[in-house]
């Protein structure tokens, strides 16, 4: 037998109309700093193309797409250094992991997971993850959409706040929940909104949609609830290519002793790159607002 084959962590593949499109590793073997969690990598449009980057050498603990929050209650669950107020980025002994508990629902278009998020040795969130793919169309060519919505519950008895580097006195980096992380291009992809165009127009902002576009592939993002459309966008496409929504941008997200938080993110992938109108209508598909979700 393969032993470099029966040492990779277990994992599913996630399949649109019986084409692979998806892995998801729900056990990974990673370092504590790294904030060991749940990852999709790689992710590939229909032709094929990835369009996710895990754990690249300027970010470690980028790991294709999934959850991932800089502080909770204090604790890191994003990986990497610590944004301390008054020192900057610090490396601390105070990382988190999400750990994979079950699956409640396994099917190849998808998938419904609990997990719960520990660090110090307590627990301190439980999650529900519902991820489902099914194709979509946006005229000659078709595409998929990956449907990722995430159900936080506080089960620590007393009030669990979420923040980011932003809260903790770093202004602009509002980063954490949902982030997406896009392979590295020599020429940076273009990013856009249904308000904007360009980091600047778009970062730090709430928009119904958004689209990060290469040569050869497009993301559409879309909030697909009314809390998710709210929280601002977090993107970047200078040093690296990563688009994330923000649970904390610039003031802490608390959750009292019992509630859930719960935010949806749909995300069409398309080989090509698509203009604003094509990006447009396929954001309208994507939202509970449209009228195909």
């Amino acid at each position: 037998m393969n032993r470099s084959l029966t040492n990779r962590p277990p994992c599913t593949v996630l399949r649109c109309d019986g084409r692979p499109v998806g892995t998801y590793t729900h056990r990974p073997q990673l370092p504590d700093a790294l904030s060991p969690r749940p990852y999709l990598h790689p992710v590939r449009t229909l032709a094929g193309i990835t369009v996710t980057e895990s754990r690249p050498a300027d970010h470690p603990h980028h790991l294709g797409v999934g959850m991932a929050v800089p502080d909770v209650a204090g604790r890191n669950f994003w990986g990497g250094r610590t944004y301390v107020r008054g020192q900057g980025p610090t490396e601390l002994d105070n990382h988190g992991s999400q750990r994979h508990l079950g699956w409640l629902l396994r099917d190849p278009d998808g998938f419904v997971e609990e997990l719960s998020w520990v660090a110090g040795g307590r627990q301190l969130l439980l999650e529900r993850r519902t991820v489902a793919v099914r194709a979509l169309s946006h005229g000659a060519d078709g595409c998929w959409a990956l449907d990722f919505t995430t159900a936080l519950t506080n089960v620590t008895g007393e009030t669990v706040t979420i923040g980011s580097p932003a809260t903790n006195g770093r202004p602009g980096a509002g980063y954490g929940g949902f982030f997406w992380r896009a392979p590295r291009r020599s020429e940076p992809p273009r990013v856009f909104s249904a308000d904007g165009e360009g980091d600047s127009a778009v970062h730090g902002r709430p928009s119904d949609w958004l689209a990060l576009a290469a040569e050869d592939w497009t993301l559409v993002f879309a909030g697909a609830t009314g809390d998710t459309r709210a929280d601002p966008w977090f993107v970047r496409t200078g040093d690296y290519s990563g688009v994330g929504s923000a649970l904390a941008w610039d003031r802490r997200l608390a959750i009292a002793p019992a509630d859930t938080v719960t935010r949806r993110i749909v995300t069409a992938v398309a080989d090509g790159r698509l203009d604003r109108g094509v990006a447009a209508r396929i954001g309208a598909q994507l939202s509970d607002k449209g009228a195909t979700v």
